[in-house]
């Protein structure tokens, strides 16, 4: 692995990048004699398609529990009526 100082890396920023890219070969850069950063090539990234977004996720939730109900209401209707006002107003939503 090449080693360079800040101030020279600083200098030949660009070059570098291409170098590393080019060749695959970590550069580090140093501080005072003191390693601070390495650059690295990145790593091949798979490109992103329809097909590895929608459904990338089916293996991660279950469904453990009866579905049948999911429309029914949270309160049951008889509660219904303690949402309402007590003075007989008419019930606005506002």
């Amino acid at each position: 692995m090449r080693t360079m100082a800040a101030g020279e890396f600083k200098a030949k920023c660009l070059a570098v990048m291409d170098e590393v890219a080019a060749t695959g070969e970590p550069v580090l850069i140093t501080k005072r004699g003191k390693p601070v950063a390495r650059v690295v090539a990145p790593e091949p990234v798979e490109p992103v398609t329809v097909d590895s977004i929608f459904g990338s996720l089916r293996h991660m939730f279950s469904a453990n529990c009866d579905l049948s109900n999911l429309v029914d209401p949270i309160i049951p209707e008889s509660e219904w009526d303690h949402l309402r006002p007590d003075d007989g107003e008419e019930f606005l939503m506002k």
